[in-house]
Order: C-alpha cells, then structure tokens, then sequence
C-alpha cells in the first residue's frame, strides 16, 4: 500500500491541493483513496436511523450500503495511523492519500504558505520528503513545488511509489520513500 499524507497548517491548502492530486492522478489510471484527519467532531451517523441504533447496541463497525456506495462507521475511538487504516480498509487502492496526520509515522508533503505565517509543522525526521509553497528559505535541501505544480507534485509521488528505497523510514528516522 502506497500511502502519503499531506499536511499542513490549516488554511494552508492542503484540501485544495489534495483534490487537485486526486484528479490528476485518477486521469494517469491511478485508483486513489483518501483519508481525512479531522480535529473537530464530526457526526458520523442519523441518530435513530438503522445504522447509528446497531451502534448503540454496541456493534464496532456498522456498514451502510446503498445504490450510490458503502459507508463504513466505528465506534472505536482509539487513535490509529493512516497505514494501519489504509492496510485495513483501503486494500483496492494503487494510492493513498492522507490528509493532516502531522503526527503520525510515513513519509509526508509540507503545504507551506508565506500567507499563513507560520513556521512547518513537521522535519525531516518527521518523513517530510517534498514542500509544497511559495517560499524558498523552507527546508531547501528538500524538492520545493509551486502551489499550482500538480503534475509535477504527482510525477513526485509516482517517482517515490516506484522506487526500490520504499521504506517508512531508515534507522536514522529519515524517510527514504513512500511505504
């Protein structure tokens, strides 16, 4: 499984660009997945449909499957990574694409804007393998990417898909590709 996340502070873009990658990948053949991280509570269920009652008996998982897709609800509230998630629940993916997990393991692209004003969120050490933004002095060791360079963002990722040095991450903590 293929997996990168994209982050950033909010406001950054990340969402902007996300689908923008999405698109771009999905006309090259790629089929891609995403994974959101959201900081804010999100209402997942219809109190008092089918679905969110199989909950409250105490059902883990719940899937709701209609005509125009499948959903998936669970109630277990511990953290996981995007890895663990994209291993478990995104197995037909070729690519997965993760937004926000700063904080957690595997290899990650920097949306950084001069407008935002605030410094990255993440290091090297952190698997940040690529900077997306409209400045020069941030982690210039690194490959930089204009705002609007989507195809050179996602010639970037296949590149790194496709390379023998897929690792989550070297001894040092260095990622060396996406896993």
């Amino acid at each position: 499984m293929k997996l990168v996340s994209i982050v950033g502070h909010s406001g950054s873009g990340k969402t902007t660009l996300v689908e923008r990658l999405i698109r771009e990948l999905t006309q090259r053949g790629v089929r891609v997945a995403t994974i959101k991280h959201a900081h804010h509570q999100v209402q997942l269920d219809t109190p008092g449909k089918d679905s969110w009652r199989y909950t409250q008996a105490g059902a883990a998982m719940s899937i709701l499957v209609t005509g125009e897709g499948v959903q998936l609800v669970a109630t277990e509230v511990a953290e996981r990574d995007p890895q663990q998630l994209a291993q478990r629940f995104m197995g037909e993916a070729n690519l997965v694409l993760a937004e926000g997990f700063s904080l957690a393991p595997g290899v990650k692209i920097e949306v950084v804007r001069r407008e935002c004003g605030k410094p990255p969120r993440c290091s090297i050490e952190d698997g940040l393998i690529a900077i997306v933004t409209d400045m020069d002095d941030v982690y210039p060791q690194l490959p930089h990417f204009g705002l609007e360079d989507v195809k050179g963002i996602v010639d970037f990722i296949l590149m790194q898909a496709e390379s023998a040095a897929v690792h989550p991450s070297t001894g040092s903590g260095r990622t060396a590709g996406l896993k």
